[in-house]
């Protein structure tokens, strides 16, 4: 069976655990990622002649699993390693981590043991199963052990990774897409990391219809730089040439002539601040002529690897590099640079994004994207603050789908939206209030807007009218809605028409609004309706990310036309249920078929590698799980009357159960009926009862104790058999629903997944979003009615009011208060 993305997730992030506590997260990655890297490149290539990777005789992921219980695992491993490495120039690539080496793994049986216990769980994945062209599932895996040791590396060791939805955004805002203009591509990264930026421009390339992009990078740590090769083949991008040693210092990519080879486009996520940028060379005579613009300071070296990628653009290149947003705003030699910078007009834009980002640091960073196209041409440059939007995740911060997506297509399109972008003109960037200073507040006031308090209405009464137009946007929509919540008042103010309560109920119920949830429910339907057959006929080998790709596009497109409802909003639905149940509905039937996909499975438990899946269905012992078509669906269509009596059964149940609680309370405590029926643990149960019954025996002087026993025993028999006529029901029902399965045709299993399951969930997804709308409507309402309910003389006469109630009990009590 495929693997689903889940699973591959949760049992790769399991073998890290085999691991924890002998080293930290920046070294056992080394040893996870290799394990990875020989399970797929042998599943995928060995036994094939032209392979891209030859897997030798003794050099596979098979001969790791037969040394299983061998003493001299961790010696014998790195072996085998070392043959494949030999076999395909990968020597000081794969072979970087010891897996030999006591002081990480241990010594003698510790070892073995838990290097076997390694080598078991790779073992049980099955790379072979999913599609080999094209399919982003090992890539995406990659993605998440780096972005979960970068997480746990720390600062100090977590800037290898550049989080992934940060890549995206700077693969489109240089638009490598247009690459497929080009004769013969290239990008590149000065300072390339793992590889993830270079990967995903190149992705993005690639969607485009490139298939000819030159990929170099440059990387100083050696360990990183072998797991940036190893990134590459993992992604199927084996020719991509990185190179080491340090990128200021020792550029290897350079021309015939000595001057630095220059690239259609590059990306960079250098070091942040780095003090000792200079090292190894001589600023002031550098022989590639990267400082003309100046030369950054000495114990400060961001403006440096800006300059050389600079430099390593053509004339008509582009690039994006990822910044502290000191270099907007830092004076000295800094303002120098950044000032020939602005009037050369190689500043395309500033995109400022959402602080504890990045793994490196926990400070905000911003991406400057370099154009020199037209450059001379250049009359202002595009600033987005973006950084309001993201999700939090844990110790990070995250950038959402739809805050990747509005970023892009606001920088894309240069679109002007208050508190968010703005294209400034250089002449104002220049002049003397600025001084050619970046920082995005100077020109971008993404700060809500002040909800002031009207005084004149706190002392008079009313809610100011001004406060109600700001709801403009509502009252556009929903124009006869302001009246039947509010009513003139004082000269500038009006009147709540309606209790704090009735006003949630009241905009539900408005015609005005069922109208406008009705055309947001025909939107929905016509996207439906464009999709089904897509759907439909997705097919063994299409690609998963081809599918939600055009889903989520459309969706997007098909909403952009109704007020309100913020789009990309409804965007991070569909995201959010592509994420956590469709992506691996999809995957599941791309890799296996619609029939194969539905059939139930054996729940996996294996206590080795601590997996235990719940079951979705159980009979008798045996437990399974549906991963295409849970048991629910099957129920609703085919079995809703069984259904039905199960719920009046469990009905009549909880009615006993709720009789049997209600009387054992009332009869319980000392000289409760129940007092001496309890078992050791004070709890009234049948044997309990049944053994006081025994012990009074026909004791007159007990008579009305017995009554309430057998009563409390006649009750308990009620809902004893109330609980199994349930459980009998539902296992009359199980068995009903797992023969269903054998009996579903292709056109049932697409009805069921399809419209019962992916279309249902969304369209309650979304009209959760209206509903949401409606909420923020009526809160605001409800917050201004409430603000000016009392003005300051019905608070005053209520104070005095209780001023006097006080004092006359004050009387009584004979203080004396005065």
């Amino acid at each position: 069976m495929a693997l689903k993305k889940s699973q591959l997730y949760s049992s790769l992030w399991q073998s890290c655990d085999e691991l924890r506590g002998g080293m930290d997260a920046s070294q056992y990655k080394d040893y996870i990622l290799t394990l990875l890297f020989m399970k797929y490149v042998s599943d995928k290539y060995a036994g094939k002649p032209d392979a891209l990777v030859v897997v030798p005789k003794g050099g596979g992921f098979a001969d790791m699993a037969k040394l299983k219980g061998d003493p001299e695992i961790g010696e014998r491993i790195n072996k085998i390693i070392g043959k494949l490495a030999g076999a395909n120039d990968l020597k000081g690539v794969i072979d970087q981590a010891d897996f030999n080496d006591e002081s990480k793994l241990g010594s003698g049986k510790d070892m073995q043991d838990k290097l076997s216990k390694l080598v078991a769980i790779f073992e049980g994945l099955d790379f072979s199963a999913n599609r080999a062209e094209g399919d982003d599932l090992l890539g995406d895996a990659y993605e998440y052990l780096m972005r979960n040791f970068a997480t746990q590396s720390g600062k100090s060791k977590g800037q290898f990774y550049t989080p992934a939805e940060v890549s995206r955004i700077m693969a489109q805002v240089i638009e490598i897409g247009k690459a497929a203009k080009l004769r013969e591509p290239t990008i590149y990264d000065p300072t390339c990391g793992s590889g993830s930026l270079l990967i995903k421009a190149a992705n993005e390339a690639k969607e485009a219809g490139v298939s000819n992009l030159t990929i170099d990078g440059q990387e100083m740590d050696v360990a990183t730089w072998a797991l940036a090769r190893m990134n590459m083949f993992l992604h199927e991008y084996p020719s991509a040439q990185l190179e080491r040693e340090n990128t200021l210092s020792q550029p290897f990519f350079k021309n015939k002539d000595g001057r630095l080879k220059t690239f259609d486009f590059a990306v960079a996520n250098p070091p942040f601040s780095t003090k000792a940028w200079a090292n190894g060379l001589d600023p002031a005579n550098d022989q590639y002529g990267r400082f003309e613009y100046g030369i950054p300071p000495a114990k400060n070296g961001d403006y440096a690897f800006m300059l050389h990628l600079i430099a390593s653009l053509k004339s008509t290149g582009k690039g994006a590099i990822i910044m502290p947003h000191g270099v907007l705003f830092r004076g000295g030699k800094e303002a120098d640079i950044r000032r020939n910078l602005i009037q050369r007009g190689f500043i395309k834009g500033i995109i400022g994004l959402p602080p504890n980002l990045f793994y490196g640091t926990g400070i905000p960073a911003c991406l400057v994207v370099i154009d020199k196209e037209n450059a001379q041409a250049r009359t202002g440059i595009f600033m987005i603050d973006a950084s309001k939007g993201f999700l939090k995740d844990g110790a990070k911060n995250r950038l959402r789908e739809q805050d990747i997506h509005k970023i892009v297509d606001v920088f894309r399109r240069q679109m002007e939206i208050p508190r968010y972008s703005r294209m400034v003109p250089v002449g104002e960037i220049s002049g003397p209030a600025n001084d050619y200073n970046l920082n995005i507040p100077r020109y971008i006031d993404s700060s809500e807007p002040e909800d002031l308090q009207d005084l004149d209405s706190h002392l008079n009464g009313g809610i100011p009218n001004r406060d109600i137009d700001a709801l403009g946007d509502y009252w556009a929509v929903f124009p006869s809605l302001r009246d039947e919540l509010f009513k003139p008042g004082r000269p500038g103010c009006s009147e709540p028409k309606l209790e704090p309560v009735q006003v949630r109920p009241a905009i539900l119920g408005h015609a005005e609004f069922k109208d406008y949830a009705a055309r947001s429910a025909a939107v929905f339907e016509e996207w439906r309706k464009a999709h089904e057959d897509f759907l439909q006929n997705i097919k063994v080998n299409d690609l998963p990310r081809e599918v939600i790709r055009r889903l989520a596009e459309d969706l997007l497109a098909r909403f952009t036309g109704l007020p309100l409802l913020d789009r990309y909003d409804i965007y991070q639905r569909l995201m959010d249920y592509w994420q956590d149940t469709m992506q691996d509905d999809v995957y599941l039937i791309a890799a296996e078929g619609w029939l194969e996909a539905a059939k139930p499975r054996a729940v996996i438990e294996d206590k080795e590698k601590k997996i235990k899946e719940e079951p979705d269905l159980k009979l008798g012992r045996q437990k399974y799980k549906m991963d295409l078509v849970p048991p629910a669906l099957i129920v609703a269509r085919y079995f809703a009357k069984e259904q039905a009596a199960i719920d009046e059964l469990q009905t009549k149940q909880e009615a006993a159960e709720r009789e049997l609680v209600e009387y054992v309370e009332e009869n319980s405590g000392e000289e409760g009926l129940l007092a001496d029926a309890v078992n050791e643990k004070g709890k009234v149960t049948k044997a309990a009862v049944r053994e006081r019954l025994v012990e009074i025996g026909m004791d007159p002087d007990l008579a009305e104790e017995r009554v309430g026993l057998e009563k409390c025993i006649e009750i308990i028999e009620v809902e004893a058999e109330a609980a199994r006529a349930v459980r009998d029901a539902q296992a009359a029902l199980d068995e009903q629903v797992f023969k269903r399965y054998a009996k579903l045709t292709e056109v049932e299993i697409k009805g069921l997944v399809i419209q019962d399951k992916w279309f249902t969930t969304l369209r309650t997804s979304i009209e959760d979003e209206i509903q949401r709308l409606a909420q923020r409507l009526s809160t605001r309402v409800k917050d201004l009615e409430e603000r000016y309910a009392k003005n300051l003389p019905e608070l005053e006469r209520e104070v005095a009011k209780f001023t006097v109630k006080v004092e006359d009990h004050l009387i009584i009590m004979g203080v004396n208060w005065k």
